[in-house]
């Protein structure tokens, strides 16, 4: 996976079945957030780097792609047994790199897990469909096929449970795959890698390119990748998807957000504080689905700050490996210095700091406490942009059909949560709202892995989400065959 320079680890880059050293020089630090210390050092690959991965990539594709489905699922049923097996392993990996607690690592890799569990059902997820006698002797069949060179560009944030998303499916439809990690999570990447090795995938299947922002311009510019999947920041898949899309390739683009939880009068207020508490701040609030934004309806606005500020004095600020770490750090230095600045910017605009998280946590470390502000108002730049840090934002609203007006105005869509004993309340929140992903009573609504992961508006650029049958039918073209046959003598 690496090599030892000094103290630092230098990682290489993955190319039909071997580890390499990249041709570009250029490195970039990782550090642990939690103490600020440099881990590892990531290369920044450049187009040789690119083209000696799409080279193997190609080349393993003409095997792979003829391999029988049955086959291809073995390999994620071992795929399956080794993550379980070495499920601690990863998520303290994830821990050192990240700095989300350690729970909360484990179900990074979980959720992944799970993805490559569906992928299992291959020979299901596969089969086409026909029709006899479409007209009077013809017959019509539909067959999916691969797509060929794909490649996954990933965030920080889950560097175990988002590769999941893609590689499992990708390979299991018959492509050939190259990940390109983030910089600054490189090395939970590099050992799911080892692990897909030793599933018995054949060498080329998988690749893997290190880089930043100049390599993933090389991803969407590569004639030889047909299609491209990213998570990450709303602009930079605004980007992916225009850049992406004007080369031809098909893509998936998930993007920022900025998420909603609503409290409605008759909620259980203990249970529902708790809840959006922990939606806010758990992984220092560096999550697509963390909810940003309380919407207080009625009365509950002051019961619910009066809550949530109780909870913050006594949620601990500290290290993922420690288990009563409530707030653990953000990933490096210039996006904690830019968390700070929006809270700054919510200040200025009139917003009311009730917890303020700016000089919370150890020193040596990335570290932000909790910060709640009230009294914000929809127009205000902190209730619109996303944060992604560990700032939660209250609005208060006069009845229900107010706060899903103020939902509806974001441009982004992922997800919306309410939190009622009514019914009747949630039924019209789960109509009206505009967002893909619904919770009621849920605060982080994440689906399953056999449901499509489907931010809407602003939250996703591309027509196929991630997970489920839109994963399938992302990774896979499909081919329409009608054939007639003269009738046989008599």
């Amino acid at each position: 996976m690496a090599i030892d320079l000094g103290d630092k680890t230098v990682l290489k880059n993955y190319c039909g079945g071997r580890w390499v050293e990249p041709s570009s020089q250029d490195r970039v630090d990782v550090w642990d957030p939690a103490t600020g210390d440099v881990i590892a050092r990531t290369p920044l690959s450049n187009a040789h780097d690119l083209d000696r991965a799409v080279d193997a990539a190609e080349q393993a594709f003409e095997l792979w792609s003829e391999e029988p489905p049955p086959r291809r699922a073995r390999i994620m049923f071992a795929l399956q047994r080794l993550l379980q097996d070495n499920l601690e392993e990863l998520a303290e990996l994830i821990v050192l790199e990240n700095g989300k607690g350690i729970d909360e690592a484990r179900g990074d890799v979980q959720r992944g897990l799970e993805v490559v569990e569906f992928a299992a059902g291959a020979p299901t997820l596969l089969m086409g469909s026909g029709l006899e006698q479409v007209s009077r002797g013809i017959d019509t069949d539909m067959y999916r096929y691969p797509l060929g060179v794909v490649a996954g560009i990933t965030p920080f944030n889950f560097p175990a449970m988002i590769p999941l998303w893609m590689m499992p499916l990708a390979i299991v439809c018959g492509n050939t795959f190259i990940l390109k990690p983030s910089q600054r999570t490189p090395l939970t990447a590099a050992r799911l890698v080892e692990l897909f090795e030793e599933a018995g995938l054949p060498a080329g299947v998988l690749n893997l390119v290190h880089g930043a922002g100049d390599t993933v311009d090389l991803v969407l510019d590569h004639p030889g990748i047909r299609a491209v999947s990213f998570v990450g920041s709303a602009a930079v898949a605004r980007h992916i998807y225009a850049r992406a899309a004007a080369n031809g390739k098909r893509v998936q683009a998930l993007a920022g957000a900025k998420n909603h939880m609503v409290l409605m009068p008759d909620a259980d207020l203990d249970f529902a504080a708790e809840a959006i508490f922990s939606s806010a701040f758990s992984n220092g609030g560096q999550r697509c689905l963390a909810g940003s934004v309380g919407v207080a309806v009625g009365g509950a606005g002051d019961k619910l700050i009066e809550r949530l500020a109780a909870i913050a004095e006594s949620a601990k600020v500290g290290p993922g490996l420690e288990a009563d770490s409530v707030v653990t750090p953000i990933t490096t230095e210039a996006h904690r210095q830019r968390v700070k600045g929006w809270i700054d910017t919510g200040a200025k605009e009139g917003a009311r700091v009730v917890v303020d998280g700016r000089n919370q946590g150890s020193d040596g470390g990335f570290w932000l406490g909790p910060t709640v502000l009230d009294g914000v108002r929809p127009e205000m730049s902190v209730a619109q942009e996303e944060i992604f840090g560990p700032v939660l934002v209250v609005q208060r609203s006069d009845g229900l059909d107010e706060a899903i007006k103020t939902i509806n105005r974001s441009h982004y869509g992922n997800a919306a949560v309410i939190f009622t004993r009514d019914g009747g309340a949630a039924r019209r929140f789960r109509r009206r709202v505009h967002a893909g992903m619904i919770g009621v009573n849920i605060p982080v609504p994440a689906p399953m892995a056999f449901f499509p992961f489907s931010g809407w508006k602003g939250s996703f650029y591309g027509d196929l989400h991630a997970t489920g049958r839109d994963g399938i039918d992302f990774y896979t073209e499909r081919k329409v065959i009608t054939t007639r046959w003269p009738e046989p003598p008599s």
